[in-house]
């Protein structure tokens, strides 16, 4: 915090594929640091940000938040602090909004949840306008198998069945609020949201949903990976660039917006149906 400076939170967004993720990194061109360059322009000092999570070289997002403090010398309403980034910012990046917020506000710590989606194209052909955002997979899903096993992920498990080993912790446990699979023409998509992911924990849930809709597990088995299981149980993790960080959910009143029309739209189409 600075003495007389201004507290702001953005929405950006980004294609991930260029970077080596979001986070900070010696040596790496990350989101994270052209954000930090754009603003420490705008301010004319350096500025650090914090981000609501760290997402992985090539994953994307629509609503990634991130909070700063700015001097009081920069006199821009918030409101217009997308307009002042943009120019400053490389063009897979983007600030969507800005907003005023608490001192005790925390993009990471303040969070209640987070969504990702993982976009699956099954085209009969690969798609040259969509590779960078979606993982391409054209053989037989059983669908209907894949939703029944993702609705066992739904509550507050054991999740190190699905947890990347580069990053281990103490404490695995996560609660999933949702877990939805949807299909749109060619399209099939994977949307979880949940209180706080492990390294890889979505790739890696979608990796075994795919086991489950070739047949290589039944869906029951899923259940039973939630109980604390070792990571060797679970699927593999699918590619980065299917990816997306759709929102982030805060509390009333914490100066954001809910989730909804607010939030700049991701890569691939809307889920139009259910199964």
């Amino acid at each position: 915090m600075s003495d007389g400076g201004r507290h702001v939170a953005l929405i950006v967004s980004y294609a991930g594929t260029a970077y080596a993720g979001f986070q900070r990194q010696p040596g790496r061109v990350t989101v994270q640091s052209r954000l930090e360059e754009a603003l420490s322009d705008l301010a004319g000092q350096p500025v650090r940000l914090r981000g609501a999570g760290r997402t992985d070289a090539g994953v994307h997002a629509a609503g990634q938040v991130v909070d700063a403090w700015l001097p009081a010398s920069v006199r821009l309403p918030a409101a217009r602090l997308p307009l002042a980034l943009g120019p400053r910012l490389p063009a897979d990046i983007g600030a969507a909004a800005a907003f005023e917020v608490a001192p005790a506000f925390d993009a990471r710590r303040s969070a209640v949840s987070k969504r990702y989606r993982y976009l699956i194209w099954r085209g009969p052909t690969p798609s040259p306008f969509f590779r960078a955002h979606a993982w391409g997979y054209a053989g037989p899903l059983a669908l209907a198998a894949m939703e029944q096993a993702a609705q066992a992920l739904i509550g507050r498990h054991d999740f190190r069945a699905f947890a990347g080993a580069a990053r281990p912790v103490e404490d695995a446990h996560r609660t999933v609020h949702d877990c939805a699979v949807w299909v749109d023409g060619p399209w099939l998509a994977v949307e979880v949201e949940a209180d706080g992911f492990l390294y890889r924990m979505v790739r890696a849930i979608v990796g075994t949903l795919v086991e489950v809709g070739r047949g290589v597990r039944r869906p029951q088995e899923v259940a039973r990976l939630c109980a604390g299981a070792p990571r060797s149980a679970g699927g593999p993790s699918v590619p980065p660039q299917g990816l997306c960080l759709l929102w982030v959910r805060y509390p009333d009143g914490s100066g954001l917006p809910p989730p909804g029309p607010a939030w700049p739209p991701p890569p691939g189409p809307a889920p139009e149906r259910a199964l």
